[in-house]
């Protein structure tokens, strides 16, 4: 294994533990919401407990995906099976659009029942600490999906947030359902209502990057800019005719087009080839092959 490849494993590492960490921290945040909006008559906090637990279920996806994605390269797979990682993004955000509407129908349910019990007010202190919980571990989830740009540990990231939101709403709602009395006890459906609406949206906005991922799709310009001035600093090189970049999990492979003096050697060329290769591939970690063609130009 290369160093480049080295590194590979260990940010997918970071992203496996940061996963890890989030699905124990769901599994008893589910728990305990349900119970309690089961006791307190909350389905408001009955739906949290429910966005939580699918944050169970993509954390395991993403989970899943992060380790398929640190798989070596192999024969029938040359680019590895860094793609695993975006599937896996595209699956969480179907999930998180799933439970909204989970939520949205069940809340139109409750909301044209006869009789609603109002909720209890310790329901409010569990969400409080939900909030506080779940607004901690996105910030920590999602930081570590920027350093090893991990679009699904980002993508879980904004599950755990959308969590939080669905948490917020659900204070809210119970809130105004305690203090309105008779008469307001739907407020508390009517916030889970408000909350499947925000979850829907961040799930719209979590699918398109990683959608963006499986097609392919040319990442950040700088990127390519930064490839192309680190290639023109090799002795030799005259211009760059075209440059690919794709993202393949937490890497890039880069098609690279030289241009060099026409009078060079077949073996010169070859050399000043691999010198590019090797000063991109140093330049950035993440880069874990270059593929080179040479085309003929002429010194002005």
């Amino acid at each position: 294994m290369n160093p480049t490849e080295k590194h590979n494993q260990n940010q997918i590492m970071r992203g496996i533990h940061s996963t890890a960490v989030g699905i124990a921290v769901n599994m008893f945040l589910a728990l305990c919401k349900g119970v309690a909006g089961f006791l307190g008559n909350s389905y408001a906090l009955i739906a949290d407990a429910i966005e939580s637990a699918s944050d169970v279920i993509s954390s395991l996806i993403v989970l899943a995906g992060l380790k398929i994605a640190s798989v070596p390269r192999d024969e029938n797979h040359p680019y590895g099976h860094g793609k695993a990682e975006s599937i896996a993004a595209v699956v969480v955000s179907m999930v998180i659009f799933s439970a909204a509407i989970i939520i949205a129908i069940q809340s139109v349910k409750e909301i044209v029942t006869p009789y609603h019990p109002p909720p209890e007010p310790f329901t409010l202190l569990v969400l409080v600490v939900v909030v506080v919980i779940k607004e901690i571990l996105f910030r920590f989830v999602f930081c570590v999906g920027e350093e090893i740009e991990s679009t699904a540990v980002k993508t879980d990231a904004w599950h755990h947030r959308s969590d939080a939101i669905t948490s917020a709403a659900a204070f809210v709602g119970i809130s105004i359902a305690l203090i309105g009395g008779k008469g307001w006890e739907p407020a508390d459906d009517w916030a889970a209502l408000f909350a499947s609406a925000i979850i829907a949206f961040n799930a719209y906005k979590l699918f398109i990057p990683a959608i963006e991922d499986v097609m392919d799709t040319a990442p950040s310009p700088h990127i390519k800019e930064d490839l192309c001035k680190t290639a023109l600093s090799v002795e030799g090189v005259l211009e760059i005719d075209k440059c690919f970049v794709r993202k393949m999990g937490l890497s890039y492979f880069v098609d690279l087009h030289v241009v060099v003096d026409e009078e060079l050697t077949v073996r010169k060329s070859h050399d000043i080839a691999h010198i590019v290769k090797n000063t991109i591939c140093s330049s950035n970690p993440k880069i874990i092959d270059v593929l080179i063609h040479i085309e003929p130009g002429v010194v002005v």
